[in-house]
């Protein structure tokens, strides 16, 4: 877990208290259980295990709590927008908000499976305790209020005939047990990388078990089998005295001034760890539902070469910011299936579109939906637009934009909010040089972009300012064909691919080279570096930006971010 943190930079002060936190309460609830009078006798039977479920039980708890936050999308938006005249810093952590949902979701993963061993343990040892029949300490508490309706007992297992395994499946706390376990199981596995790329869908029906995890969570301890001596009791029987002589316990044994133990259940804690944030994810699901329902009109459809379907649509009150994105769904294809686009249109413009690839069942099953049903185009519903670390474009001296096939989109919005701004002479404007890069791996996927990289062009060469936009285009998969004709017509004004000033160039970055050039021509400057694309590409940036970083606090800064959805 540690390299995977590493890679993905996750700030390193967040994850001492995190860690910090679950350390104390572990640590904290361990000794309490293992030491506290009060669970003194259940001690004898269950030794140890008993420290390690429920220190373990409230580690999962305190994750429980936090799971759900990182995915509160609307409260995200909410603080980055009061965190805008913050540190970068600060508004930077917003960024790793799913990383910390993962890094949460395998500590729950982790607390769990102690907590099961534990209880395994557990389990066999009330059994082993209610088997015996040589009057033992462990034996005698079995038998204690067994017969009893007075709900005092302190062995969940009376009767000989009674196995872990009919306790696990018939109890509450055994049954809800499984089922959270099972559920959790099924999150986890189809949260992997691999199925996540491949199979969406999966990933996302088997992800909404978290409905059946939180439900079984705040049951599950209700039937209170794993017990304790009541205060009452502890007043009339210390059990450190009275522990040595259980066969004279009685109220009527004048031997002995031990009254009979009583033991009650540890109240249910796991509905007040998790109610707020229960409550917040419901508020949050609540208002994307109803502004999902409100209606978008589709303005214009096209499906652009490289199977890429463009969609521009207006939708009443819908306001955003570069970079921004969105949750479509189409109940044509599927009712279930919200997907994330990131947002092509500028603020500026009266209209908000995205541009999505064919990249799995649901965009092709999309994009064939809208080819069909031409000239009537189907029912899109809308959901955002929610803050992305594009937003802080415009808050570095220089920017570094680095797009990977239709990773290209949120830099869509935002050179065409630089187009705009220059039309309108924009002073505000803090940004004084940006480096655009764009990766793909075939000539279609240019096609859509090249208007607004040559309407920038043109307007930047109107304005004076023709060195503030330094665009590369890499075709990382061509033929000797494809590189032939571009080398014989290298002297022509346009290239030959795109039809641009700027020429293409074939293969991938040198990345090394790119900041090294950009370090030199900005020694003082304060660089953000943005992303969207792979995880392989990002480590190399990352990599570089901490290679190519001033340690002297007045020189050139590269900063990271990376598009997260």
């Amino acid at each position: 877990m540690g390299n995977w943190v590493v890679n993905h930079w996750f700030p390193a002060v967040v994850i001492a208290a995190w860690l910090g936190l679950n350390v104390f309460l572990f640590v904290y609830y361990f000794l309490l259980f293992d030491r506290d009078k009060k669970f003194y006798y259940t001690r004898v039977l269950l030794g140890s295990a008993l420290a390690w479920a429920r220190a373990s039980a409230k580690c999962l708890n305190f994750n429980s709590m936090l799971i759900l936050l990182p995915v509160c999308r609307n409260l995200l938006s909410f603080l980055r927008g009061t965190c805008s005249c913050c540190r970068r810093t600060m508004r930077k952590q917003l960024d790793h908000n799913l990383t910390f949902h993962k890094l949460v979701g395998y500590a729950i993963a982790l607390f769990t499976a102690v907590h099961i061993i534990a209880h395994l343990c557990n389990f066999e040892w009330y059994n082993n305790s209610q088997q015996a029949a040589d009057r033992s300490l462990s034996s005698i508490l079995s038998d204690l209020h067994q017969d009893e309706e007075s709900n005092k007992w302190l062995n969940p297992i009376h009767t000989n005939s009674t196995t872990p395994a009919y306790v696990t499946f018939t109890t509450i706390p055994g049954l809800t047990g499984v089922i959270i376990t099972v559920a959790l199981i099924l999150m986890v596995t189809s949260s992997m990388e691999f199925i996540r790329r491949s199979y969406f869908e999966v990933f996302w029906y088997t992800h909404h078990l978290f409905v059946i995890y939180f439900a079984g969570l705040v049951i599950h301890g209700i039937a209170g089998l794993v017990r304790g001596q009541t205060a009452e009791s502890l007043n009339k029987h210390n059990p450190e005295h009275c522990a040595q002589d259980p066969t004279h316990w009685g109220r009527n044994n004048t031997l002995s001034h031990c009254e009979e133990p009583e033991f009650g259940s540890i109240p249910a804690e796991s509905w007040q760890w998790v109610l707020t944030p229960i409550l917040l994810y419901v508020f949050e699901r609540v208002l994307r539902f109803w502004r999902s329902r409100q209606r978008v009109v589709i303005t214009k459809a096209v499906v652009h070469p490289s199977k890429v379907l463009e969609l521009q649509m207006h939708k009443k009150g819908f306001s955003m910011e570069v970079g921004q994105y969105i949750f479509i769904n189409c109940p044509s294809v599927s009712h279930l299936e919200w997907h994330p686009f990131t947002l092509t249109s500028a603020p500026e413009e009266d209209f908000f579109s995205v541009h999505i690839r064919a990249a799995g069942d649901w965009t092709e099953n999309l994009i064939d939906t809208f080819q069909q049903q031409k000239p009537k185009t189907p029912r899109i519903e809308v959901d955002g637009p929610f803050g992305t670390a594009s937003e802080d474009v415009f808050q570095y001296e220089v920017a570094m934009l680095v797009g990977a096939g239709i990773g290209v989109t949120p830099f869509a919005s935002v050179l065409k909010s630089i187009w705009y701004k220059f039309q309108h002479a924009d002073q505000r404007l803090k940004t004084k040089k940006i480096y655009f890069y764009w990766l793909c791996r075939d000539t279609g996927a240019f096609a859509w972009f090249n208007d607004l990289l040559a309407s920038l062009e043109q307007e930047m060469e109107e304005s004076g300012k023709t060195g503030f936009l330094n665009y590369r285009l890499f075709l990382t998969g061509w033929d000797h064909s494809i590189a032939g004709q571009a080398v014989f017509n290298f002297d022509k004004d346009t290239d030959v691919v795109t039809g641009l000033k700027q020429k293409t160039s074939f293969g991938r970055p040198m990345w090394s080279n790119e900041f090294s050039a950009v370090a030199t021509a900005h020694p003082r400057s304060v660089v953000g570096v943005f992303l969207c694309g792979p995880q392989a590409l990002a480590e190399s940036l990352q990599k570089c930006c901490h290679q190519y970083s001033s340690l002297d606090p007045r020189k050139v800064k590269f900063y990271f971010n990376k598009e997260n959805f």
